[in-house]
């Protein structure tokens, strides 16, 4: 159904790794507008919400106003400038968020034609886990998978053998 073409892969894996650790019947706050992800999982079985667009990094009342039990993020924390505080606002007890890692061979990623589409964070994996670690989740699972493009060159054969995103399965700590 969601081959390992681009961003198929990357919806495979997503959705397995989802429906490891979270239930159709838990309910979804999705970070970011309604999206096509958002619709697979609702194809899917999943009771999903999305935030309605505004700025994550000043407006919370989307997350605050949700009574959601699982909060996810595909591909969103490295576009706002301060997770963390995000991070601590959320409401729910579980988290599924997954981020493109840092590749030491290609910069940062930003749009040319759209000025909100770009990365300000590119992490490394460790630098995630402790982001979390320090917002209050405990890091009960995590996976990475690469990302191959069908082209010739040095970035392309990288890129076929080096992880390109991560994904995590979190709690809300117990004294949190």
């Amino acid at each position: 159904m969601y081959e390992n073409t681009f961003p198929n892969k990357r919806f495979k894996e997503t959705l397995t790794f989802l429906k490891k650790h979270i239930s159709t019947q838990e309910t979804i706050l999705d970070l970011g507008v309604a999206n096509p992800f958002s619709k697979i999982m609702s194809d899917e079985g999943f009771h999903v919400e999305n935030t309605q667009g505004e700025d994550l990094d000043i407006d919370f009342s989307s997350i605050k106003g949700s009574q959601a039990e699982v909060v996810t993020a595909f591909e969103i924390f490295e576009h706002l400038l301060a997770p963390f505080n995000l991070l601590r606002e959320l409401n729910a007890q579980k988290l599924v968020a997954s981020i493109p890692l840092r590749l030491w061979f290609s910069p940062a990623y930003r749009s040319k034609s759209d000025p909100w589409d770009r990365h300000y964070h590119e992490f490394e994996d460790w630098q995630f886990d402790w982001l979390l670690e320090k917002s209050g989740w405990e890091i009960v699972d995590r996976a990475k998978w690469t990302n191959p493009v069908k082209k010739i060159g040095l970035r392309p054969l990288l890129r076929s053998f080096t992880p390109r995103y991560y994904i995590v399965y979190a709690e809300r700590k117990k004294n949190q």
